[in-house]
């Protein structure tokens, strides 16, 4: 049996993996969902007092996970959905890791594609400057579009309740607008030619508004190291709520049954 890390996104929680965890602990594995630092409380209390969003930074998160990671008894498969598929990158570019998945990825540094969907879907974040600095949330009809899209609207409005909170304004603009104009490696920088990387999957949602296919194409495309293994699958008709919505169980049962045969010691 394995122990598997599931990093969670942007805009919710580990509570967002609240159906994963017991179907793998089921099949009898070790399953962490860590939260970042200061998100650790409900989502409830994250609405009230968003402050603990506001001043999230990349590399606190990514020490806080290595931290966890480096604590188990053996390296963990890990899984990453959204920009919690960022982390996971970075995680496994620092040798943290027998094999990764990531799910609906937000890209690292250095990935040029950006659909129409993906801008729409970041544009009420982008459109105003003043929340670079602050905790920026999605109305239920901006979460719809980005997050939910194949689901009717009753259920789309009962995922937002249950699960949706800001994320930090300066990641959004940082990773999504400004990483590739910046010169010089920026916190979400990979490098795509590490021979010593796990392997990695790339899980794709067919309709996938904020986060579509030809992004994590692109991602997938990008790493080169000879002796790696890099392989790209998609669902379709899937949204970037894959992880929730009805038939999660198919992505979770493919994301783990690769990484289990192909997880390295």
């Amino acid at each position: 049996m394995s122990t598997i890390v599931l990093v969670h996104g942007l805009w919710v929680t580990p509570r967002s993996w609240e159906h994963w965890v017991p179907f793998y602990e089921a099949k009898g594995h070790t399953v962490l969902a860590p939260a970042y630092p200061g998100f650790e409380v409900e989502v409830e209390a994250l609405r009230a007092d968003p402050t603990p969003i506001a001043t999230a930074t990349v590399p606190e998160t990514v020490a806080h996970l290595e931290k966890i990671i480096t604590a188990l008894p053996e390296k963990p498969i890990i899984m990453g959905h959204s920009f919690g598929g960022a982390l996971t990158q970075l995680l496994l570019d620092r040798g943290h890791g027998a094999a990764g998945v990531v799910i609906n990825s937000a890209p690292p540094e250095g990935i040029r594609v950006n659909p129409p969907s993906q801008i729409k879907s970041l544009f009420p974040i982008l459109k105003n400057p003043a929340k670079r600095h602050q905790a920026a949330g999605f109305t239920p009809e901006q979460f719809h579009y980005a997050f939910t899209n194949t689901l009717p609207e009753q259920e789309a409005q009962a995922a937002y309740d249950r699960y949706a909170i800001p994320a930090p304004g300066s990641w959004v603009w940082a990773y999504g607008l400004l990483a590739n104009l910046t010169p010089g490696k920026q916190e979400t920088w990979v490098d795509f030619h590490n021979e010593q990387r796990a392997p990695l999957l790339f899980i794709a949602g067919g309709k996938d508004h904020i986060m579509p296919p030809s992004v994590n194409k692109s991602n997938a495309n990008h790493y080169k190291a000879p002796g790696t293994v890099t392989e790209y699958f998609e669902f379709p008709g899937r949204s970037h709520w894959t992880c929730a919505e009805p038939g999660w169980e198919q992505v979770a049962d493919h994301a783990l049954d690769w990484a289990l045969r192909h997880a390295t010691v």
